[in-house]
């Protein structure tokens, strides 16, 4: 394996050594040889395999020959959006653009395309008509199926159609790019490759698919939107590895979409040999005169330590494309990893984070996840934890212990999540005073989303009560050890099932709280999440009972408006929200009240002005007696 960046033109394709390479891997991202960026994972463990890689980042989409830099090669093109949708890359939730791309150099926007997937795939298949085309990452994963578009306002079909591509490798990929690339290097058609785990592929008929759970028809679904919630939710139980069934989507009578069961989670030995290959851990050279890449300083010096998550929240599409069973690295990977943190000379002492999709996450929730999966039906955390739950701390506590004690290392932080209830499901709090003594810096940031007990219920968030228990326990540990730390809370308005009254009690939360943030996160409807789901049909696709999604522009500003009650700006829709939910008591002088009423504070003032006018004009006079 190589010491240094993959060849990302023909010229030093040709310094290796090579006349082709094997695969051209094709990125919506900026090329970054760090194991935070998923384009340098299956590029790194295809070469380790023995492949010949060759990188092509954010081509020229409008010009076949951006594609063209390796000629055709051998084996096949693979194609990632990048580490993000190419849709929330570029969008904000109220479908304004971005001013910015973290993922392109200089933070430069532009220079990728929207629906990144799709067009990188037909530009190249434009240019070459047989070669297999295999896409990957986060924006062909989650929409492997039929998918609401929110930024269409439609019901989309697989991108695997939509891309002219063969296969789609859905979830983190390494068992089932290898799996791929060794057919082909063993001569069988792509076409032919419907067989292999964690991928999606069409087929004409399904006489070979014996065992598939036929969803519904892709016609039927855009004519009803009640039949994709009932393919989704079917989609949605069948995310697990061990449980899992084939899924088999029909477009026409000579068409069909195949997802195979999802790819086993990666061994601790698997996740280790992974973060170990030889990444730069940097941006591409060519980047510098652009400013570098912004998305690599945050996770320069972060420390990945688990993969999946249990916590299935419903607005999360990790379910989908991490799944629920978590998978780790041993405590000698990642004190190995620390240690080249501090031979590098940027680095101050501080590791930013030790976590994943949520940070105290180390082991499967339960035993039985191992040899039977994830249950379909029920939930690890929500609304309870459940009974066989596994809350245990000890084997992250002691992870971070070592961490401290690497000679270099001044402070660990936490900074990718912490799961309160199920750090509250934990008896032992040792971890609790060492997460305030040592790993916060000021700050904890955690995600109670919201205070309304419905609305938490369709987020699969647990109770409010439950979060001002977490609430307590942290400020009297933050006193024990006389210090002054804080909580920052993430919200979230206008989720499926909140209305303008829970976005009012949400605002009594605040008020009473004595805070108001900075930022608030409106509802995204983002590919492939149940939230999305109930954004598009209007029903909790695990219930099928209707529920009320704040749709309307205007009643969403008014609920974002509450959250931030305090910004001058905001007062007309804060008003209009009080009058609206009946809530005109809020309006006053009293403390409880969110506002001032306009009239009456507009009198005051005024008042206040001429007195000080009669004021002024008395002084003068005073002063021209004198003279």
């Amino acid at each position: 394996m190589s010491r240094g960046f993959l060849p990302v033109t023909r010229t030093e394709m040709k310094e290796r050594g090579w006349d082709e390479v094997d695969f051209v891997y094709v990125s919506g991202d900026a090329y970054v040889d760090h194991p935070s960026f998923g384009h340098a994972i299956i590029t790194r463990l295809l070469e380790a395999h023995g492949y010949r890689v060759g990188i092509i980042a954010q081509p020229d989409w409008k010009d076949k020959e951006s594609v063209c830099v390796f000629g055709e090669p051998r084996l096949g093109f693979l194609v990632s959006g990048g580490n993000m949708d190419s849709m929330v890359n570029h969008y904000t939730v109220s479908k304004k653009r971005r001013r910015q791309d973290s993922y392109t150099p200089g933070g430069e926007m532009g220079r990728r395309p929207d629906y990144a997937v799709v067009v990188y795939g037909n530009l190249i298949r434009q240019t070459y008509k047989n070669t297999p085309i295999i896409l990957g990452g986060i924006e062909a994963s989650l929409r492997r199926l039929a998918h609401y578009d929110y930024w269409s306002d439609k019901l989309k079909r697989s991108v695997l159609l939509d891309s002219g591509a063969d296969l789609i490798s859905y979830g983190m990929g390494e068992h089932s790019i290898v799996e791929i690339a060794d057919a082909l290097a063993a001569g069988i058609d792509v076409k032919d490759i419907t067989f292999i785990d964690g991928t999606v592929c069409k087929v004409k008929s399904l006489d070979s698919v014996y065992d598939a759970v036929v969803l519904e028809p892709y016609e039927a679904m855009k004519q009803d939107k009640l039949l994709y919630a009932k393919s989704f939710y079917t989609q949605y139980c069948n995310t697990d590895p061990v449980a899992g069934k084939r899924l088999a989507e029909p477009y026409s009578e000579h068409l069909y979409v195949v997802q195979n069961p999802p790819a086993k989670p990666l061994t601790q030995e698997e996740m280790d040999f992974v973060y170990g290959l030889p990444y730069m851990r940097t941006y591409h050279p060519s980047y510098e005169k652009a400013g570098g890449v912004p998305a690599i300083a945050e996770v320069k010096f972060s420390l990945i330590s688990n993969r999946g998550c249990f916590g299935a929240c419903s607005f999360c599409a990790l379910t989908f494309h991490q799944g629920r069973i978590i998978q780790t690295r041993s405590h000698a990977s990642l004190l190995d990893e620390a240690e080249g943190f501090t031979k590098d000379k940027e680095f101050k002492g501080y590791i930013h984070d030790v976590g994943g999709p949520t940070a105290n996450f180390r082991a499967p929730a339960c035993d039985k996840q191992l040899k039977h999966g994830a249950c379909v039906n029920k939930q690890c955390l929500f609304p309870k934890p459940c009974k066989n739950l596994k809350a245990d701390h000890q084997d992250y506590l002691e992870l971070l212990r070592e961490l401290r004690r690497l000679p270099g290392v001044k402070k660990v932080f936490i900074r990718s999540g912490i799961r309160f209830d199920y750090l509250l499901a934990d008896r032992d709090e040792s971890f609790f005073k060492e997460l305030c003594q040592y790993h916060v810096s000021g700050q904890l940031k955690v995600a109670p989303e919201h205070v309304s007990d419905p609305v938490l219920s369709m987020m699969g968030k647990p109770e409010h009560a439950v979060y001002e228990e977490f609430a307590k326990k942290y400020k009297r540990w933050n006193e024990k050890l006389n210090l002054k730390q804080y909580l920052v809370p993430y919200l979230m308005s206008s989720h499926p099932g909140s209305t303008l009254k829970d976005a009012v009690k949400l605002a009594e939360y605040l008020r009473d709280l004595g805070y108001m943030p900075e930022q608030v996160q409106d509802f995204y409807p983002t590919p492939s999440t149940i939230s999305t789901c109930m954004y598009y049909t209007g029903v909790d696709p695990r219930t099928m009972k209707p529920v009320y999604v704040p749709k309307n522009p205007h009643e969403k500003a008014m609920q974002r408006a509450l959250i931030q009650y305090r910004n001058p700006q905001n007062y007309d829709l804060v008003a209009e929200a009080l009058k609206k939910t009946g809530r005109m008591d809020l309006i006053g002088f009293g403390e409880t009240c969110l506002i001032r009423p306009r009239k009456l504070h507009a009198e005051r003032e005024a008042g206040a002005g001429k007195r000080s006018a009669v004021k002024k004009k008395a002084i003068r006079n005073v002063h021209k007696k004198k003279r």
